[in-house]
């Protein structure tokens, strides 16, 4: 460990994004296993995080996130948005088009931050809240497309994997365009989006034929972006 951390409160943040991506299937003995800590090193932890409603310990053993933070998350998805707008409202002007920010919440993709161009009379109104199924609309196959692959993988997923962005037109709306990236979200020792159970993606709608190229070329370049603010870099 490099010079500078405290090694319980690293080992601590490691603890808890383990128990958010594990989906509730993970026991101390698992949690200890994963990070090469003694049982009890990592048993103390927990319990730590538990005093302050970080986890939880459910009867069968597992460890799931606690109310502590949840209502961390709430706060973030708030800090997420003012992070992420400068970036979506460039995408817009740069394509004249509605751009969104999207996340997955179950089986839904969510519009969580919408601008629109300016000097642009008609464009698609993406409002804030609106959800719909990730197997439709370019902005939830993005997020399944950042996914890791599965055999059973859809062919609209494939291609948006394949090609770096996901393109539909008329799925949610009638004639309107729509083309979505991934964004991916890092975290050390971790190659995916699903961090902390967070999944992106941001992309452009409009009520015409769009220039596939350039338009998709910005929509990845504003993917980028927003994942080197995400990561840090």
């Amino acid at each position: 460990m490099s010079s500078g951390k405290l090694q319980t409160l690293d080992r601590g943040i490691a603890l808890l994004m383990l128990v958010a991506r594990g989906e509730g299937r993970l026991k101390i003995a698992d949690l200890a296993d994963r990070l090469g800590l003694h049982r009890a090193i990592a048993y103390r932890i927990v319990a730590t995080l538990a005093d302050h409603g970080m986890v939880t310990r459910l009867p069968d053993g597992c460890i799931v996130l606690g109310s502590g933070a949840v209502m961390l998350g709430t706060h973030a998805e708030g800090s997420l948005r003012a992070l992420a707008r400068p970036v979506v409202e460039d995408l817009a002007e740069a394509t004249g088009c509605t751009a969104f920010l999207a996340m997955a919440q179950g089986g839904d993709c969510v519009a969580i931050l919408a601008a629109e161009p300016r000097g642009v009379i008609f464009n698609v109104h993406y409002r804030v809240g609106t959800r719909h199924p990730l197997e439709r609309g370019a902005s939830g196959l993005a997020i399944l497309a950042g996914r890791p692959e599965q055999p059973d993988d859809p062919e609209p997923v494939r291609r948006a994997r394949a090609d770096g962005f996901a393109l539909t037109q008329g799925e949610l709306q009638k004639g309107a365009m729509g083309v979505s990236s991934p964004v991916r979200i890092c975290a050390p020792g971790v190659e995916s989006q699903a961090i902390a159970g967070i999944e992106l993606s941001v992309g452009v709608v409009a009520l015409e034929t769009l220039d596939v190229a350039p338009v998709s070329t910005a929509v990845r370049q504003a993917a980028r972006d927003l994942s080197a603010l995400l990561c840090g870099a």
